[in-house]
């Protein structure tokens, strides 16, 4: 996570896509995961990565907290991956009150794609004034 001094701090919570059961190629999901990271680390903005599988593998809120607990955290984004599947409404539920609850300065944002993770945070970088305090140039 290198990143200009003083540049806004991020944290993406996401579903790593390598261990999310089904038939589908996680790889195209994991690219495009990547190419927004490299993004963040172009601009000088810090930011790491928390991606959780629904394998069985991780107790998710356990490993969600232990990030957040990384902080602080300017912005924290809860990918579309946890959000938008009705079969995860309480992981997206829980995640969010983790956030809520030790962040609780941080804005929150979302995604709908892994493609768009960068714009999301700068969406919640520019409603919450992060930027302009502390006067940090955004690409």
């Amino acid at each position: 996570m290198d990143a200009t001094p003083g540049a806004p701090r991020v944290l993406i919570i996401g579903l790593d896509p390598y261990r999310v059961p089904g038939p589908w190629d996680p790889a195209p999901v994991a690219r495009a995961i990547d190419a927004e990271m490299a993004r963040f680390a172009d601009a000088g903005i810090a930011a790491e990565s928390c991606l959780v599988g629904l394998d069985g593998s991780d107790d998710v809120a356990a490993v969600v907290a232990a990030a957040l607990d990384r902080g602080p955290w300017d912005v924290v984004l809860v990918g579309g991956g946890i959000r938008k599947d009705e079969d995860l409404l309480e992981l997206f539920e829980d995640v969010v009150n983790l956030v809520h609850r030790r962040v609780p300065g941080a804005a929150i944002a979302f995604n709908s794609t892994p493609g768009d993770t960068f714009a999301a945070v700068r969406r919640g970088l520019d409603r919450s004034g992060i930027v302009k305090r502390r006067s940090t140039a955004w690409p």
